[in-house]
């Protein structure tokens, strides 16, 4: 009977043990699940977030870069086109300053739209009492827009600087002078200086013009040959001021504006942009005025 209640106590005992060690088993279990469970969304919560951080970093940057590089824009160029050179002077005018002068010769080009020049030679011949020379040579450059190099305008008003620094500093040149001329345009600056050749005592006269986005360059000279005097560099200088304004009106004509205001264009700006010309114009023409005198007077003196 003792050992029966003994083994009874035993395995009562032993019940307890294993009921508490399960119930332990199961507090360790219940207390882990809500660990995984939150470890579990936290990493999901974290891989979601870096997904749209990494798509939200994606689309900053591209409406980043966007913004930082538009398509470069540059303003139009105001005219786009040229009148005929040989025509941008009146008949009154040319009989004025080539009095002897047939017909201008134009020079050569590659694009009419955007560069043209002419030039005029008259010899009045009075045989043993002398002669006359007068050599006049228009030419006009015209700028395009360029997105690279920037607008026509800007294009035109370096080169007409330039032009006018070219006058001041030509080779030879004595006694420079230089104003600026109202009316004409824009800007306008009018050089004059001597110069001495082997064929006699030259009056040079050299007067650039900008109007918007065109360049005009006007040159004119005067000579005595055989013991005539020298042309007065005053009449000289006022008559390539008059010729000045007339060409550059000719050149807003050509562009549908008023050419009793050169300064103010009406026409429509030019959509497109070309290449702007590399050679210059007035370099053609003032090897042109270096040689033309001695030829003309070899011709009819």
């Amino acid at each position: 009977m003792q050992r029966a209640a003994e083994r009874d106590q035993r395995d009562r005992r032993d019940e307890r043990e294993k009921r508490v060690k399960g119930l332990h088993r199961f507090l360790v279990c219940a207390a882990a699940v809500p660990v995984m469970l939150i470890a579990t969304g936290c990493s999901s919560d974290s891989g979601s977030d870096d997904g749209a951080g990494a798509d939200d970093g994606a689309q900053v940057s591209s409406s980043a870069s966007a913004s930082a590089s538009p398509s470069p824009t540059v303003q139009a160029a105001v005219y786009k086109s040229l009148p005929q050179s040989c025509k941008v002077l009146s008949k009154k005018t040319l009989e004025d300053l080539v009095p002897e002068a047939k017909s201008g010769k134009a020079g050569k080009s590659d694009d009419a739209s955007t560069r043209g020049s002419c030039s005029w030679s008259s010899l009045d011949n009075n045989g043993v009492k002398g002669s006359q020379f007068r050599w006049l040579n228009v030419s006009l450059l015209r700028f395009d827009s360029d997105v690279t190099r920037g607008s026509g305008e800007k294009l035109a008003r370096e080169y007409y600087e330039t032009q006018v620094q070219d006058a001041r500093s030509a080779s030879g040149a004595k006694n420079v002078k230089s104003e600026p001329v109202a009316g004409a345009g824009d800007e306008a600056t009018a050089v004059r200086y001597d110069l001495k050749k082997k064929e006699g005592a030259f009056k040079q006269e050299t007067v650039v013009a900008r109007v918007e986005n065109v360049v005009v360059t006007l040159d004119y000279n005067g000579a005595g040959y055989a013991g005539d005097k020298t042309p007065s560099a005053d009449a000289l200088n006022k008559l390539a001021q008059k010729a000045i304004k007339e060409a550059v009106a000719s050149v807003t004509k050509a562009n549908g504006g008023d050419s009793g205001s050169a300064g103010t264009p009406s026409s429509t700006p030019s959509k497109s942009a070309s290449k702007s010309p590399s050679k210059s114009p007035s370099a053609s023409a003032s090897k042109a005025a270096a040689g033309s005198p001695s030829k003309s007077a070899s011709k009819k003196s």
